[in-house]
């Protein structure tokens, strides 16, 4: 049956209010007003953003919403003024925009856009119109994107069109986490060949950051988490050396610093957490050293000695993997089916939408990299 201009009833894990599970419903999505595109949403991945927006940021304003935002699909219709897509195209959703238009999207400095949810309401997640009901009442629209949907409806400065063989249970990774992890490491900090880093935090992000050094041509990978369970995964992407801080009695930066004659080159911090930001900067070497925050949050200050960076360190950070998120996507794909890139290798588990509480407990218990839910038939 044909759907183009109708609302189509679906199902969602619908996030009614913070630090509770999800609850799959039957959603409506209506159809895509001017500039919009709507997708069939067929595979996403669970990122830690949408755990901490459930349970961590727990914004009043945030809910109810579908979360998910690292997920790949099929448009199947378009609104008036739509003219880079049509029905049938394999999409990715961004949760940066890239108009093209804007003076960021115009700068070679920052792959930001001024058009987009997160140009007015980062601290929500969420814009507050979206396209879906539930039981009468509007459900916000998580990061713009929402892929723990069955159909999602996207502005079409926020989704790239991808390589239509793309495996979209695999590219689907590339919306976040990969990307995120590999871009901070080769567009950000700007590796060097025959530099030291240093990568805090070895879940996807980390180990994205891991594989974006060694393609970098950094001749010396530290791989820095609290779960030596890791160790091996690490170096499967490029790391030479594992450390644990649970296995030292002094600051892990200290060891850091005793390990590379100084400090690390590059730091990259894909943690999340503000103690570790520091602890990131102060791995560095004094002189030279960049360090890049790259995971999420915004619930604490950060406090830093300013000699620590008077002395010639570069604090960044990093949102997306500073990619132009249209084109960055659209290249990395073709990077992975050009065999360049590993994404396969961070899936460990595959599930269903309505098994999405068991893939959040795995994230939680820290007991997966990636697991990409089936959401749609293709």
């Amino acid at each position: 049956m044909d759907t183009a201009g109708k609302v189509i009833k679906c199902k969602a894990a619908v996030a009614w209010e913070p630090n509770k599970p999800l609850v799959i419903e039957d959603i409506e999505v209506a159809p895509p007003q001017a500039n919009e595109v709507r997708i069939k949403i067929v595979a996403t991945g669970v990122c830690h953003t949408d755990l901490y927006h459930l349970f961590e940021g727990m914004h009043k304003d945030g809910f109810p919403a579908v979360l998910g935002h690292e997920g790949a699909g099929i448009v199947e219709s378009v609104g008036p003024g739509v003219s880079e897509f049509q029905p049938g195209d394999r999409v990715i959703p961004l949760f940066i925009s890239q108009c093209r238009e804007c003076r960021f999207c115009k700068s070679p400095k920052t792959n930001q856009c001024e058009k987009g949810w997160a140009a007015d309401h980062y601290d929500v997640m969420a814009l507050a119109d979206s396209r879906f009901t539930c039981k009468g009442k509007k459900v916000l629209q998580f990061m713009g994107t929402s892929t723990f949907s069955e159909y999602t409806v996207m502005n079409q400065i926020a989704v790239a069109k991808i390589d239509p063989a793309a495996p979209l249970d695999k590219v689907c990774l590339l919306g976040c986490g990969v990307c995120t992890g590999f871009g901070a490491a080769v567009n950000t900090a700007k590796v060097e060949p025959g530099s030291t880093c240093a990568v805090f935090g070895l879940g996807a992000v980390g180990l994205a950051a891991v594989m974006g050094c060694k393609d970098a041509g950094a001749k010396r990978i530290i791989a820095v988490d609290i779960n030596s369970e890791k160790a091996e995964k690490a170096k499967a992407f490029g790391a030479t050396d594992f450390v644990n801080p649970k296995d030292h009695n002094k600051p892990i930066n200290q060891v850091l610093v005793e390990m590379t004659n100084g400090g690390v080159d590059y730091s990259l911090e894909c943690v999340g957490k503000v103690e570790v930001m520091r602890t990131a900067l102060e791995s560095c070497m004094e002189a030279w050293g960049v360090s890049v925050i790259v995971g999420w949050t915004d619930m604490h200050d950060i406090a830093i000695r300013p000699g620590h960076l008077i002395c010639g360190r570069t604090w960044k950070g990093s949102m997306f993997g500073g990619f132009k998120s249209k084109d960055g996507v659209a290249q990395m794909v073709k990077a992975y089916m050009d065999k360049k890139l590993m994404v396969d290798e961070f899936i460990t588990h595959n599930m269903t939408l309505d098994q999405i509480n068991n893939a959040i407990d795995l994230m939680k218990d820290c007991k997966c990299i990636r697991t990409v839910m089936s959401v749609s038939p293709q």
